[in-house]
């Protein structure tokens, strides 16, 4: 049995990074990979194939010249076409193509094709002619071709990005993957057939969601965007993707053999808005500066690229009781640069870094505080990134990326205090304004608590203390309000290093055909959590109505402090912060074999995760094997090899042209869980310090509050799995038009959550709800020794352990049509869904759009939380009816209209009532089974309108007006669960209201 545990300067970095990189860095790369046998990486890249044909016999089809040239390309990619014609073009930019093929005799054509993000383009050509004939063409087959259709895959360029009203973040870019909700949320990403925690999010192939937690946690800007890819299911043993919902992944935009910039100004005044549900009018103004220039540094070898992105929120905060306040201010600073190295024409490298700081002051101020209260936030995020590839022969290819992602996150008060609290100090009475968060007392009536002489007593010790911090009302001072500064730094540094490195071959093995992938990665995840108060943290008068709770003691307590552990120095051992940690490896192979009509997919992805705490130490002779050891890292849990085998199965029958059926089976083994942190054992030891004083003050005792504990972990836990079966069929009408439609099934099971050892023996007596079932009563414990092991290192009553019959069901049909013409584009997605079982992971707490952890939520926490109490029925991301129209349409006069439409069934909720177990409190205690009511269905159009101007040369201006919710379709969701609420059944947040974002840009 295993026990767990939870345990800038950006030019600094940059030039750390620089020595390191582009030399040492590269070179151990190169060596690593010509060392290593089997490894592979999440693509970044495209490609082309095709095969050359000619209707005479005599023509030999081998030997046929082929080059790619592109303005995204520092150099041209050349091959020869096979003995029957076929040739590949492997690891391309995407971007558009120029292809010429040329054969021995001197006949020539000439074509342009599209390349997309991590998908092949098919281009078949017949060079038949006289001599020295050149043929420009467009393109042969579709321009929508698509190869390897069993995977559920979209895929978009940049004018597509741009030209249909999207939004400003990555987050909007959700919004065009067919079959995924439009969700508002903020922090929680969108259901799609799993857990809002299980997508994926890719910028430049690095994973940009939050380490532990699984959303997304970057802020680029879709100004950035150049391509981007959506799958959704129907996975192979390709890219690591073990993403329970969908998979997302971008390419960012690179330097071309031509210098390109611009420059943006955006706005969205508060009077474009319309007023929002719930409130008076709408307060914020909001802009956005983007900048952007690239070009060649070196010609046709070296490109850059760079940006600047400042988006900006200003809101004129109210006033409150003690008079005016700060306004709110949110100001994000983002650079980006990127190189691109091709330094012969088998070699192409990108590096690039991106660092972003954001700053928001005046974000929170009560009604009855002081504006030197009010706190802030800040967040500082770096993103690098150095990929490449290698064509090794005309059948080879090595590619790797290396990636680093730092976010530090924290809220901070605007007003920082010098004080250092120290329990060998006094708390300066006479300035409790500069001690930390005062809490200003009121006076008290007659109270049964308490004596009149006790009652007399607080009184005349806080009536100078109102006198002194009160607010004035009618030209009398009173107590209730907040005064001081903000009481805590509260911060999280995120970090993740991955290091993926690809190898695939080609090759004929009798009537077949096989591309052979293999792949391996290394992931390391981090938090460090660091929470230290400001000056003496929360302050309150006590004025004698609590004695010490020190042994012994009776002394009267007249002030009380609320301090975190970290933040004492002095008179106690100083604590550091805490450390969790998971680490992932991963391997994979895939085979791609094409026989005939038929192409098949077998690969298998295998995975292990280790998670790591801090607090504990091995040690061998002891119960548990540890003994308590504060601030130790110590390994927690490790997966097994065997227990996250996910295969990849895949069959595509083109039974007509481009036309096709297929199916798919796909078994995923989501990464993300937070339990290295909630699990750990100085969770406990790094509690809050409640600190008493006497009327002088003087610290008269000190001990810490109540916390989370370590927590053991069960035996014979399985890993989250989901299991997926999918079967569809594409069809091809004309070089324009596709039409797709599928099936697919996915199952989730072995969930794992923080739940009462004692669970299964709940006593439900006397409660009119069906108690624990018979079968699992008979299981008992979940951890036999608990209690052994608790008298040894102490830890919680709580185990980690799989949920007993948990499981998510997910069904889905979808209907698909994409149309791309000389002027247009469109894509039309209708999907019927339902998404049902008895584990919830988006709702699982009081705000549903939050960082929670995933396995230690309120699931499972005593009597009304468990698998068997209401919890079966439709989960909070089911959406049964989900309708998206997009596109635009480019007019003769130099103008681009652009439409995005979607209807969305409403979401699931259920009456929450703690009442019916026993208990006061309600949250996530279900009255009823899960889903019982739905809240209304959804629909908005929104739209945009571009005019570019020729000034001269190439210099243009553009303007443009983005219109969001254009009916103003403000439709309530998140409805209030508790029965015992006042507002039970109605709305707690609303569709945004309709606005305008009006742009002018100049690009040249």
């Amino acid at each position: 049995m295993k026990t767990s545990t939870l345990t800038k300067s950006y030019l600094a970095q940059a030039t750390q990074r620089a020595l390191i990189t582009p030399k040492t860095a590269l070179t151990g790369i190169l060596m690593a990979a010509a060392l290593t046998s089997a490894p592979a990486l999440a693509n970044l890249n495209g490609s082309i194939k095709g095969k050359v044909t000619s209707s005479q016999p005599e023509q030999s089809l081998g030997g046929v010249t082929i080059t790619a040239k592109s303005n995204v390309m520092p150099k041209a990619r050349t091959v020869v076409t096979r003995e029957d014609g076929s040739y590949d073009l492997p690891q391309l930019k995407p971007g558009t193509y120029e292809l010429t093929f040329k054969n021995k005799a001197g006949i020539t054509k000439t074509m342009t094709v599209d390349v997309l993000l991590e998908q092949t383009s098919n281009v078949n050509v017949s060079l038949t002619g006289i001599s020295n004939n050149v043929e420009v063409i467009t393109v042969t087959g579709s321009k929508l071709f698509r190869q390897g259709n069993s995977a559920l895959t979209n895929s978009l360029g940049e004018k597509a990005i741009n030209n249909v009203p999207v939004g400003q973040d990555y987050r909007d870019l959700l919004k065009l993957v067919p079959g995924v909700e439009l969700s508002e949320n903020t922090t929680l990403g969108p259901s799609a057939g799993g857990s809002g925690v299980d997508n994926s999010y890719g910028f430049d192939g690095v994973n940009v969601s939050l380490p532990m937690y699984g959303n997304l946690a970057s802020e680029p800007s879709t100004h950035d965007v150049a391509f981007v890819t959506m799958d959704r299911g129907g996975a192979k043993a390709v890219g690591f993707n073990r993403a329970g919902g969908f998979s997302i992944n971008t390419v960012s935009k690179s330097g071309t053999d031509e210098f390109h910039g611009n420059v943006e100004y955006k706005i969205q005044p508060k009077n474009f808005v319309a007023t929002p549900e719930g409130t008076e009018s709408f307060e914020e103004d909001k802009t956005w500066l983007t900048a952007s220039l690239g070009g060649p540094l070196i010609k046709d070898s070296l490109y850059f690229y760079s940006s600047y992105y400042r988006p900006e929120v200003t809101r004129e905060n109210k006033n409150t009781a003690y008079g005016e306040v700060k306004n709110y201010k949110s100001v994000r600073d983002e650079y980006f640069g990127k190189l691109t190295w091709a330094p012969t024409d088998d070699l192409l490298f990108n590096l690039s870094q991106r660092s972003s700081e954001k700053e928001i002051e005046g974000n929170s101020i009560g009604q009855f505080e002081t504006d030197s209260v009010s706190v802030g936030e800040k967040a500082d995020q770096d993103i690098f990134t150095l990929d490449g590839s290698w064509i090794l022969g005309s059948a080879t290819t090595l590619a790797f990326q290396y990636s680093t992602f730092d976010l530090k996150t924290g809220a901070q008060p605007d007003n920082a205090l010098t004080i250092m609290p120290s329990l060998s100090d006094q708390l300066d009475i006479n300035n409790l304004e500069q001690m930390g968060y005062f809490s200003v007392p009121s006076q008290l009536a007659s109270d049964a608590n308490y004596s009149a002489a006790q009652i007399a007593a607080f009184n005349a010790g806080a009536a100078p203390l109102i006198d002194k911090y009160g607010y004035t009302e009618n030209g009398q001072k009173l107590g209730g309000g907040g005064v001081g500064a903000y009481f805590q730094y509260d911060n999280s540094d995120f970090s993740r290093d991955s290091f993926e490195i690809t190898l695939e071959h080609e090759f004929d093995w009798g009537e077949t055909y096989h591309t052979v992938h293999v792949g391996g990665q290394w992931e390391e995840n981090k938090e460090v959590l660091t929470r230290l108060s400001n000056g003496w943290g929360r302050i309150s008068y006590v004025g004698g109505l609590d004695q010490s709770r020190q042994e012994g003691s009776n002394e009267d307590v007249i002030y009380r402090a609320y301090v975190q552990q970290m933040s004492l120095v002095g008179g106690g051992e100083a604590v550091s912060s805490i450390v969790s940690e998971n680490r992932t490896l991963n391997f994979e192979i895939n085979d791609t074999i094409q026989y005939g009509d038929w192409t098949y997919n077998l690969g298998v992805l295998v995975s292990q995760d280790t998670m790591y705490g801090q607090g504990l130490r091995e040690k061998s002779g002891t119960v548990s094997g540890f003994e308590l050891a504060p601030g130790n890292k110590y390994e927690m849990y490790k997966t097994g090899w065997s227990d996250m085998i996910q295969p990849r199965l895949g069959a595509t029958w083109t039974y007509s042209d481009e036309d096709s059926v297929f199916a798919n089976f796909a078994m995923y083994n989501p990464q993300a869980s937070s339990l290295a942190r909630a699990a750990s054992w100085d969770r406990n030891t790094r509690a809050e310090i409640e600190v008493e004083f006497d009327e002088a003050g003087n610290v008269i005792y000190a001990e810490p509050r109540d916390g989370s504990s370590g927590k053991v972990f069960a035996d014979g836990m399985k890993p989250r799995r989901i299991t997926e079966f999918t079967l569809g069929t594409t069809k091809y009408v004309g070089s324009d038009l596709v039409l797709r439609a599928h099936v697919r099934h996915r199952k989730g099971m072995h969930f794992w959550e923080d739940m009462p050892n004692t669970a299964r023996l709940s006593d439900y007596t006397g409660l009119n709800v069906p108690g624990v079932p018979a079968d699992l009563a008979e299981k008992g414990l979940y951890v036999d020794n608990l209690d052994a092991i608790r008298d040894e290192i102490g830890g919680s009553s709580y185990v980690i352990a799989e949920v007993d019959g948990g499981e998510t069901k997910y069904w889905e049909a979808s209907l698909e049509a994409e149309y791309m013409g000389e002027n247009s584009y469109v894509n039309a997605s209708y999907v019927w869904s339902h998404y049902y079982g008895n584990f919830d992971q988006d709702n699982t707490t009081v705000n549903n759009d939050a960082n929670t952890f995933i396995g230690s939520s309120f699931y499972g926490d005593g009597i009304g939380r468990y698998p068997w109490d209401n919890r079966y029925g439709k989960l909070s991301g089911d959406k049964p009816h989900l309708l998206k129209v997009y596109g635009y349409y480019t007019v003769p006069w130099q103008a681009n209209i652009g439409a995005y439409f979607v209807f969305q069934s409403g979401q699931p909720w259920e009456k929450w009532d703690g009442s019916i177990y026993g208990y006061s409190s309600s949250t996530s205690r279900y009255a009823e089974p899960a889903g019982s009511r739905r809240s209304a269905s959804h629909w908005q159009l929104d739209l945009n309108y571009t005019q570019d101007f020729k000034v001269a040369g190439d210099f243009e201006v553009q303007f443009r007006a983005d219109l969001f919710n254009v009916f103003n379709r403000q439709t309530g969701y998140n409805i209030d669960p508790y029965v015992s609420d006042d507002t039970f059944g109605e709305p707690r947040d609303y569709y945004s209201p309709r606005r305008i974002q009006m742009s002018f840009n100049f690009e040249f």
